[in-house]
């Protein structure tokens, strides 16, 4: 049976090559992001523990904000003369090191990472940790004067002696690079910027009393713990954040792990697409090849195999093409890394494809993946093998059975659908953001599930519809196309699942992109009334010369700034919620269109006052007039009273809980380092808004990190934003379009060899190479839209539900994509046309009369 198996599987490698393919592309993915993701993590820890010092003495960590606000968290620099008389102490230095900053050069343009890495300034203080060098020029000595890391001076063409303008906090200045720095370790795509150390802290933090940390390095036979135990002593436990070199390594590491796991969810991502689509591939291979060997599995019955024998010998079969397409996805996966490792250069971030980590869990979970995927799938095919009769081997030809009846399928589809279309039901009335999440998640799988286990009770009546012209306007080559599409359900709902799971993802998403996009524009055009908003794209916030300059723009009417402040409130019912409020100067009233179920923008923003949007409010029993304790960053503490409660949408998902606003002059008392994030502007009377904003373009060319939007920018700006998730979307479509064309390229191809016999009686009867071309790409494109209708209508179905869980986080318009439908529905024929042509070519070069002789 061993020499058997192995002669069937070198016998039918041709055929068996396609679903190989498939293991390959899902192995390869998951190889490739584990390889990725475990390189990335080992460069920077190396880069962290090789970088910190022993000791480093930081802000106390408390409130912190998804939503940036620009404030830098500072200890006095005073306190490195006091940790330096610790016991044990070598050394302590003040640190300044800030991210908001911007850099342009004597253009005007931005000399900073385009990655969104930070751009950052600090001080150049050289130690035997540190990750760069000096290379050319010199150290700066004075205010003047700078130092820039070498890859952004080579991206930037920034030389030494150019003048370059920094951005700051406390306000703008000019330095000129007097010399370049080389990194020695991996360059984390940060674009850098160094100052003389004494004039760092008034340049970038407006006081020279002021650190960002401290780093201190031990005396010899100090361990870092105890070292660490001693400062905790000496500047009091809680006041400061200690950490050593290890956790501070590791915090580090934590802090960049967010980036890591969106790079390493994507790729499994991917690898779960190939997977899931790959699996529809080879059942529907060993079922077909498992069809064409009924005589010779049951010669093997005959000559006194068991049942047992041959399912052993077919899993065989499929553990081998595991092991070959693990192996060679494996790879493959080393080299998607090494691409993947290549594209960060391109991005800025310099990793080494000589120091790639392949761990012992990369081969492990390749080949779990590759051949347990293939085992599984081969498994039912395999008992239908074992089920073959010995008198089998007694027929004239082999022939393509239809299976048992459908009726097991039409139950057991129904069964799983009911309970999904239950649970898309209980989405779509569900008042909790939570609980309608969860039943759309159960949905979806189990609507997908019914649809691959009914889809064969679909295509008979689908398939005559989608067909039903083909006679007309084909003739008999139409009708024959579409009855072999009819000839077996099994295989065509099986192969034009493979398509369908790519397109119900597509077609679910673009609804709810659409209908978010939507969304955004109505909530846009009913709250925005400023004529122009001036922001960064990312959101970030920028320094208050650019307030200042706006306001001094001639043409200018009124300025209303905003601004965000991270805080805790304690609520009447006892919780404690950590949130982000958003301040603003009075008159918001002129340029927004703030709804209120209770007061008004005037209460909300006075002194001692906060706004508080109802729905929260009613949730956790406050009211009008209800004074709650708040916390501000810095241990700072009040009292505010409640004014007047917003009728807004939630912002939940942006760390926003609450609907909080706040005046800016509250904000400023709490929160005195933030920064404004957006301006909103209205034209001075007699001035066009054309007029003005060349007038306010003018005054921010000086400024590249902020922009002026009108309504139809800001509008284009959320779209953007949107699109990107859109776009990882069709590449998932992309990845899957790829494994579903190898799989109707595999059906047909082995549907070919099937039907060798039928197909030289139709050449010996008349039928030209060319009608039976034709008949082959008929079959493969009616298989194709097949899967993109059923795909499409599902995608539907998940795209509406999807809408109603955005619809409680205040998202509440739908729109469907009627051209993106359509464009779907076009491709996948288009699709099944590039599919058709390697077998339809095979077929039309068949010799008639070895055709009609074949057995």
């Amino acid at each position: 049976m061993i020499k058997a198996t192995l002669r069937s599987f070198l016998a039918h490698k041709g055929r068996l090559m396609l679903s190989a393919l498939a293991v390959l592309l899902s192995v390869a993915f998951v190889a490739g992001s584990l390889i990725f993701s475990d390189t990335v993590t080992r460069t920077f820890d190396r880069l962290f523990a090789s970088t910190s010092a022993d000791v480093t003495v930081q802000p106390r960590k408390d409130l912190d904000s998804r939503v940036p606000t620009g404030a830098v968290r500072t200890v006095p620099a005073a306190l490195a003369d006091r940790v330096a008389k610790v016991a044990g102490v070598a050394s302590a230095h003040a640190d300044v090191s800030v991210e908001n900053v911007t850099v342009v050069d004597s253009r005007n343009r931005s000399v900073g990472s385009t990655s969104g890495a930070p751009t950052m300034a600090t001080d150049w203080f050289v130690t035997d940790r540190s990750p760069l060098k000096l290379t050319s020029g010199r150290a700066p000595r004075g205010p003047g004067e700078a130092l820039l890391d070498a890859d952004t001076a080579d991206k930037k063409h920034v030389r030494i002696g150019d003048t370059l303008t920094v951005l700051a906090q406390p306000g703008s200045f000019k330095v000129r690079v007097v010399g370049i720095a080389t990194f020695t370790t991996t360059n984390p795509g940060a674009a850098l910027v160094f100052l003389d150390p004494d004039t760092a802290a008034a340049r970038l933090l407006g006081s020279a009393d002021k650190a960002t940390s401290i780093s201190v390095d031990a005396a010899r036979g100090v361990s870092d713990a105890r070292l660490k135990d001693r400062i905790v002593a000496a500047v009091g436990a809680g006041a400061y954040d200690v950490q050593t070199a290890e956790e501070e390594a590791k915090s580090a590491t934590e802090s960049l792990g967010g980036f890591l796991d969106v790079i390493k969810y994507v790729m499994l991502g991917f690898a779960g697409i190939a997977v899931l689509v790959g699996v529809f591939l080879i059942v529907n291979t060993f079922s077909m090849l498992i069809a064409q060997r009924t005589r010779e599995l049951g010669l093997l019955r005959a000559l006194g195999a068991d049942r047992r024998q041959v399912r052993r010998s077919v899993l065989t079969e499929a553990a081998l093409l595991g092991l070959v397409g693990s192996t060679l996805g494996l790879a493959a996966g080393i080299g998607l890394a090494a691409g993947l490792i290549k594209l960060m250069g391109a991005f800025g971030m310099n990793l080494k494809a000589t120091e790639m980590v392949v761990g012992w869990g990369t081969p492990v979970a390749a080949y779990v993946v590759g051949v347990g995927v293939t085992f599984l799938a081969a498994y039912l095919p395999a008992r239908r093998a074992a089920a073959v009769s010995p008198m089998a081997a007694l027929a004239d030809a082999e022939t393509a059975g239809t299976g048992r009846p459908l009726r097991t399928r039409a139950v057991a589809g129904a069964s799983v659908g009911a309970i999904g279309a239950a649970a898309l039901a209980g989405c779509a009335a569900a008042s909790r953001t939570a609980t309608a999440a969860s039943l759309l998640g159960l949905g979806v799988v189990l609507t997908l599930i019914a649809t691959v286990i009914a889809g064969p009770l679909l295509v008979r009546p689908v398939i005559r519809v989608l067909g039903g012209a083909f006679p007309a306007l084909f003739g008999s080559i139409g009708r024959m196309s579409q009855r072999n599409a009819l000839r077996n359900p099994r295989r065509t709902g099986a192969t034009a699942a493979a398509l369908m799971v790519g397109l119900a993802l597509v077609g679910g998403m673009s609804v709810a992109s659409a209908s978010m996009s939507k969304s955004f524009d109505q909530q846009i055009d009913k709250t925005l009334g400023a004529d122009f908003v001036i922001m960064n794209g990312n959101y970030l916030p920028f320094p208050q010369e650019v307030t200042d300059k706006v306001r001094g723009t001639r043409g200018v009417g009124l300025v209303v700034r905003q601004r965000f402040a991270p805080l805790a409130v304690r609520l009447p019912d006892g919780k404690r919620v950590e949130t982000t409020a958003t301040g603003y100067d009075d008159r918001l009233d002129d340029v927004a269109h703030v709804p209120y179920a209770a007061g008004g923008s005037a209460a909300a923003l006075a002194d001692g006052s906060i706004g508080m949007d109802a729905g929260f409010a009613g949730k956790h029993r406050v009211r009008v007039g209800s004074t709650i304790p708040v916390e501000f960053p810095a241990g700072r503490r009040t009292e505010l009273r409640v004014g007047a409660l917003t009728d807004q949408e939630s912002s939940d998902g942006f760390g926003m809980q609450g609907g909080l606003v706040l005046g800016i002059a509250t904000v400023e008392k709490y929160l005195p380092d933030g920064q404004d994030s957006a301006l909103y502007v209205n034209a001075a009377s007699g001035t066009s808004p054309d007029r003005l904003r060349q007038a306010l373009e003018r005054t921010l060319d000086p400024y590249p990190q902020v922009q002026v939007r009108d309504q139809a920018d800001y509008k284009k700006l959320v779209h953007d934003q949107i699109a990107v998730l859109l776009y990882l979307v069709y590449a998932l479509l992309g990845l899957a379009i790829v494994i579903a064309v190898l799989g109707v390229v595999n059906t047909l191809a082995l549907s070919v060899v099937e039907r060798t016999r039928e197909i030289g009686l139709l050449r010996a009867i008349g039928l030209a190479r060319r009608q039976l071309r034709r008949m082959i790409r008929l079959e493969s494109v009616v298989i194709a839209v097949f899967g993109a209708v059923l795909g499409l209508a599902l995608g539907l179905v998940w795209g509406v539900c999807t809408q109603q869980v955005l619809a409680l986080q205040g998202m509440k318009a739908l729109a469907i994509p009627w051209g993106t439908i359509v464009a779907v529905v076009v491709g996948s024929a288009v699709v099944g046309i590039v599919a058709a042509l390697l077998p339809a070519l095979r077929a039309s070069r068949m010799n008639v009369l070895a055709a009609i002789a074949h057995e």
